[in-house]
């Protein structure tokens, strides 16, 4: 497993994986036949955090939050990714629940929620707030990742809604990724970390194709807190915007050595200035995360056999 070494500061660092769910990890990382109520235990004697992004898609449950926090050892975080209703997301009607979608007028008949009435989007927040409060008392509960769509660029509309998104998470900590330049370019990047720094938000690093149409952003290393954030979405140019494919295959990419040694220096440099710096794997396709997140981890010196990460070979999943 990805674990804690007491040497310099490889103590410091926690390398998981996006998601723990993905079907094609069973039989490949999860022994096969595995029921789902045992994905997170075993995940978790191997890795020390994971990023939950069904969150994204669906408000969490405290029930779930509950369970996550009895299954798991007493070292073991988990990140949020935030409900997309929260970041500005277009949301389908069909996720709000019959609790939020009570705020929508009798006679609103759209697929989607671009622009939620201000009661509806406060009760996300504060129902989002209340599922992770088991976790949060048991000490598990990690960062809230914001993640903001490519339209939402720099001005200052979209610099209020971060702090009243940070005003209504209350005591929870919040990790902001970025997804337009206009807030990573030359001319903005250091007024964009003084802001996070200011307000005690968690920059998020990415890795991620580039372009330039402006709606990805540069591999900027930075950490404005104590707690470094990197997130690795894998380089596939090809798929990033096409249409009609599954998020799987969006990030259907498998770092090789050469690319991750791109970061490892970096890494560790944020390590010489935070308390904790913790490495996320999204490039959900086959078992490419959990390779990745195992490779990085070695090549940081954090990976212990106490948690060692095996993987069950098996024909046609890039093992």
């Amino acid at each position: 497993m990805i674990a804690f070494k007491e040497e310099d500061s490889v103590d410091k660092y926690s390398v998981g994986t996006c998601s723990f769910t993905d079907k094609a990890l069973d039989g490949a990382f999860y022994p096969k036949g595995i029921r789902p109520a045992e994905r997170i235990t075993f995940y978790a004697e191997h890795f020390n955090v994971v990023e939950v992004d069904s969150s994204y898609y669906a408000l969490p449950s405290e029930r779930n939050s509950y369970l996550f926090a009895q299954r798991t050892p007493a070292d073991f975080v988990f990140h949020f990714k935030a409900f997309g209703l929260m970041t500005q997301h277009r949301v389908s009607v069909k996720q709000l629940g019959r609790s939020l979608g009570a705020h929508l007028p009798p006679d609103f008949d759209e697929p989607y929620v671009q622009t939620p009435p201000p009661e509806m989007l406060r009760q996300a927040f504060d129902m989002f707030y209340g599922a992770l409060l088991p976790l949060k008392l048991a000490g598990k509960l990690g960062l809230i990742l914001f993640q903001y769509p490519p339209y939402f660029t720099k001005n200052s509309e979209h610099l209020d809604y971060i702090l009243q998104c940070k005003e209504w998470m209350k005591d929870y900590r919040l990790a902001i990724e970025f997804r337009h330049n206009s807030w990573t370019n030359e001319q903005e990047l250091a007024s964009t970390l003084e802001f996070l720094r200011d307000n005690d938000l968690s920059y998020v690093s990415v890795d991620e194709p580039q372009f330039s149409s402006g709606v990805t952003v540069p591999p900027v290393a930075a950490a404005t807190n104590d707690t470094a954030y990197i997130r690795f979405h894998g380089r596939n140019t090809k798929n990033w915007f096409r249409r009609k494919i599954t998020v799987a295959e969006r990030f259907d990419y498998l770092y090789n050595h050469e690319e991750l040694a791109e970061w490892t220096e970096k890494i560790k440099d944020l390590a010489d200035e935070v308390d904790q710096v913790h490495v996320m794997f999204n490039n959900n396709m086959n078992t490419y995360p959990i390779e990745n997140a195992r490779d990085m981890a070695a090549m940081l010196g954090a990976l212990e056999t106490k948690r060692k990460v095996e993987l069950i070979d098996q024909p046609g999943l890039g093992i």
